[in-house]
């Protein structure tokens, strides 16, 4: 007989999980992360924003994956064991952002966000939703929504190639993936 093993809950003054890319720390809200997971076997899609690095099979869906070294204009970098996925859910879609390395999950102490300081053009396509610190580091929350924005033109492709079928995924509920 097994002995009954206690899930631990979330604790919910970790809201975000962390990530590197580069020597700039960032974060998303924990609510949109599905899994983090390493690389899967990627196939590249015609026509797709540079950003966009292609597609891969995740559990049955199709899902863009963003790297985010390219979205924010750095040179690739070769891919080590550090380097994660972070599947996120955006609406009703779900894609994956590559990261340097998944850093921790924390939370802002209870402060809110301070506004992304003013960096210029381009500003509007970086998706820094606000910042926050992690000890002595300054840590730029990211808004996946803006991440996803870039997928929109590849969900077409996808839904065309399908003879106009929604692409298949699990439907998001208050945040969170549900079977």
């Amino acid at each position: 007989m097994r002995p009954h093993l206690h899930r631990q809950r979330h604790d919910p003054t970790k809201s975000l999980v962390g990530f590197v890319v580069g020597d700039v720390h960032y974060a998303v809200p924990i609510a949109c992360v599905r899994e983090i997971c390493n690389p899967m076997t990627l196939v590249a899609m015609p026509r797709a924003p540079a950003a966009v690095i292609g597609v891969a099979d995740y559990r049955g869906d199709v899902v863009p994956v963003v790297d985010v070294r390219a979205r924010f204009g750095l040179p690739p970098l070769s891919q080590t064991r550090r380097t994660k996925w972070i599947l996120v859910g955006v609406r009703e879609h779900f894609l994956a952002l590559v990261v340097d390395a998944v850093t921790e999950v924390f939370g802002t102490g209870g402060a809110e966000l301070r506004p992304s300081p003013p960096l210029g053009a381009g500003d509007e396509t970086r998706g820094i939703a606000g910042v926050t610190n992690l000890g002595d580091a300054l840590v730029f929350v990211l808004d996946p929504g803006r991440f996803a924005e870039l997928t929109v033109p590849l969900l077409g492709q996808l839904e065309a190639a399908r003879g106009g079928a929604p692409a298949p995924h699990a439907p998001l509920i208050a945040g969170k993936a549900h079977p």
